[in-house]
């Protein structure tokens, strides 16, 4: 689903589409998968249920696992986007130390998402 972009960040496609809620989700199954295969380092017992970080024009953000979600889908809110969401959009996925780095600059704490963009 996402591929090597850059020192920074992966790059993938998703469908984009609006959502009510306060934060941006993917469906749990694929956001377990992704902070597996994409965050996790393979030393002891790793959380699976850490935002990831991704960025859509310009503006990063925390996104969820909820089921309910299509696989594939990006679900956004409107705090996180006002502009007309294509279908289909390349999306980036902030690497682990990037994500870390960017959680910490909103003031994110495990269990929870403080802020809305990061």
């Amino acid at each position: 689903m996402f591929e090597e972009f850059s020192a920074g960040y992966y790059l993938g496609r998703l469908y984009v589409q609006p959502r009510d809620g306060d934060h941006a989700v993917i469906h749990r199954t694929d956001h377990e998968r992704m902070n597996e295969r994409l965050y996790s380092t393979g030393e002891g017992v790793e959380r699976l249920d850490a935002p990831l970080v991704m960025k859509l024009d310009g503006r990063h953000f925390p996104v969820l696992g909820e089921e309910g979600v299509p696989s594939g889908t990006l679900g956004l809110p409107p705090t996180v986007t006002e502009t007309d969401l294509p279908d289909r959009c390349e999306v980036f996925l902030a690497k682990p130390d990037r994500a870390a780095e960017l959680l910490r600059y909103s003031g994110y704490e495990p269990g929870g998402v403080a802020g809305e963009a990061v």
